[in-house]
């Protein structure tokens, strides 16, 4: 496991680095089925596959494309604040609906189906104790229902995000079925448990310094730089992705010798004393500077968070509206004893009780 800031970075740059982790025997983070078995995947592909299904998906999620959703976003956001009342848990009245909605309405997903996906989600990501056969059955069960919205798309085609990815091309070259499936899929699966993770943890550490939380009411203009402090100190709500190392790679402690699976760990760079001082001090002013030193929670290099831009946006019209609409915010229980989800890939807390005031 590497855990210094710049081996981590340097080695996500590497083209040693590889997603591929299909051989037989090599190892996985979770029992069973997992993100790393899908080929079509592209969090698992290699140049020069790799490097056309990116080129395709250039210009999907641009700043541009995605600030068209800001709006929308502030709106969900402020409607779940005011159905709250005034005790509430957070995790369930805001954080965990608030990206499902937005992506829901982003890829044109009928609402209905929230709770189906939302089961699916947990299974792969944080809160369920299901097994390998569960977990395969619900891969299987989530890619039938992608296909199925795909081919309703395609009948009915609109101005949804699904239509501008069946509608990508890069001279001429467009997603196969295959990867187009397994992009919707990705986004529904990033786009509501992790960016929810991110809130409920973000959340968490603010109330956890009630003063830090009563500056932003007090002056919401440091949101944005909150939100990276969030990112850095909670981000990316796991520990990263395995990579295999396909010739020897130097680090600061040595070699790496080719064959080996590492874990470059984004928690760990991300409170690198070298890189960020006084790393395990939560300091929403942190960002707040000229030219601060980037974090690592969307990664680094050519698998750098696709969805970056939209979970950005999400956070900060997330914090933004809790902030703005209940200055008083505080938490409802002795935060030492919340209770988090373990033995999954994404770790928060399953329940945070609040106060409006």
């Amino acid at each position: 496991m590497l855990v210094r800031y710049a081996d981590v970075r340097g080695l996500l740059m590497s083209p040693a680095s590889s997603r591929n982790l299909r051989e037989p025997g090599l190892p996985r983070l979770v029992r069973g089925t997992f993100l790393d078995d899908d080929p079509a995947a592209l969090m698992n592909q290699d140049p020069p596959e790799h490097t056309r299904y990116r080129r395709i998906m250039h210009g999907t999620f641009t700043p541009r494309h995605i600030e068209r959703w800001r709006h929308r976003a502030a709106a969900i956001a402020g409607e779940l604040i005011g159905a709250a009342g005034e005790e509430f848990d957070l995790v369930a009245g805001f954080a965990l609906p608030l990206p499902a909605r937005v992506i829901c309405e982003m890829l044109g997903v009928p609402m209905d189906a929230y709770e189906q996906f939302r089961g699916w989600t947990e299974m792969f990501l944080s809160t369920s104790d299901a097994n390998a056969e569960a977990r395969a059955e619900g891969l299987a069960e989530f890619t039938v229902y992608t296909r199925e919205l795909i081919e309703r798309h395609r009948a009915e085609p609109g101005e949804d995000l699904i239509d501008l990815l069946i509608g990508a091309r890069d001279e001429g070259d467009g997603l196969s079925e295959d990867e187009l499936t397994n992009m919707v899929f990705t986004l529904i699966l990033a786009g509501h448990e992790t960016t929810a993770s991110m809130i409920i943890r973000g959340a968490f550490r603010l109330l956890c310094h009630p003063g830090q939380y009563a500056e932003l009411a007090a002056r919401p203009e440091l949101v944005d730089a909150a939100v990276e402090e969030i990112l850095r100190h909670e981000g990316p709500g796991s520990n990263g992705m395995l990579r295999r190392i396909t010739q020897d790679v130097e680090v600061s402690a040595g070699c790496i010798p080719a064959g080996s699976v590492v874990l470059p760990n984004l928690s760990a760079a991300n409170h690198d004393p070298a890189v960020f001082e006084d790393p395990l001090r939560f300091d929403v002013h942190r960002f707040g500077g000229a030219q601060p030193i980037p974090h690592l929670a969307f990664g680094h290099g050519p698998h750098y968070c696709l969805g970056a831009n939209l979970a950005r946006m999400e956070l900060q019209e997330a914090f933004r509206a809790l902030v703005t609409r209940l200055p008083g915010l505080r938490a409802r229980e002795e935060l030492a004893t919340v209770r988090w989800s373990d033995g999954g890939f994404v770790h928060r807390p399953l329940r945070l009780l609040v106060k409006a005031g």
